[in-house]
């Protein structure tokens, strides 16, 4: 009777410390690092990135107004052909504001070519983000052309020409065309770059491909993607882990049922 009391004991230790224990310790091992994970995720872009919500439409159809968007704090010399950034400029607005950079220091930005389409030291730009007042377009400058304003500046060094994709509606460096640096802003107005829309849906911005082939190509996105593959993982291994001891004592009764049946 002893020996058989003492091989029971033996038998229920052997299952709390033996695969059991392990597991518990591992359950815990992956709610630790998930908190890390999530959190760190969080923090890390909190340091990189900032929210803003956009209030005009000179932005549609790439942002509408009331869409929150996340941009990448950068320095102005980060700043590329394409990007959308936010800047501030007293001269434009006390407010930051949010336009696509398409010249910068040294080009030649103009409108129209043919087909009406911007040029940028003569190459023409394809512009599928941009909204035209109307569908057809029209060669020259008009309401179809991708500027109702003709225009030919060279951008000073150091200096970026910024247009909102509505042009029809956009108080951009088209509008500030007779002040000094002909509607330009210094890189050092820009304190971020837009890399995603965050509300009402999650949409990466993507860098237009028609910038790529001119000197200095595109800028690459942030971080972001790794920041929000960092929070998904860290929630999925707190979910896992935070499962894993009901899942076990559910499984558990379901096995002494069985035996208790089988008896």
């Amino acid at each position: 009777m002893g020996e058989t009391r003492t091989c029971g004991t033996q038998v229920i230790r052997g299952g709390k410390d033996g695969r059991g224990g392990l597991g518990h310790v591992l359950s815990g091992v992956a709610v630790a690092v998930g908190f890390l994970l999530f959190l760190g995720g969080f923090a890390w872009g909190a340091l990189v990135y900032q929210p803003y919500t956009v209030p005009t439409d000179s932005m549609v159809p790439t942002v509408k107004p009331g869409d929150r968007v996340l941009a990448q704090r950068i320095d102005g010399g980060a700043v590329r052909r394409g990007d959308v950034v936010v800047f501030t400029d007293a001269l434009w607005s006390d407010s930051p504001m949010v336009k696509r950079v398409v010249g910068i220091g040294g080009d030649t930005v103009k409108c129209c070519g043919e087909g009406g389409r911007l040029t940028v030291n003569g190459k023409e730009l394809d512009e599928p983000y941009i909204e035209h007042s109307k569908p057809e377009a029209a060669a020259g400058s008009g309401p179809g052309a991708a500027s109702d304003t003709p225009f030919e500046v060279t951008v000073p060094e150091g200096n970026l020409f910024l247009l909102g994709d509505r042009r029809s509606a956009s108080l951009d460096s088209r509008a500030h065309l007779q002040e000094a640096g002909q509607g330009t802003v210094a890189r050092s107005a820009v304190h971020a770059r837009v890399d995603a829309l965050a509300w009402p849906s999650m949409t990466m911005l993507e860098r237009p491909a028609t910038y790529a082939a001119l000197p200095g190509g595109t800028s690459r996105p942030g971080p972001l993607r790794l920041q929000l593959a960092a929070v998904v993982a860290g929630a999925a291994l707190v979910v896992l882990g935070a499962a894993y001891g009901p899942v076990v004592r559910v499984l558990g009764r379901g096995r002494r049922r069985e035996q208790a049946g089988g008896r």
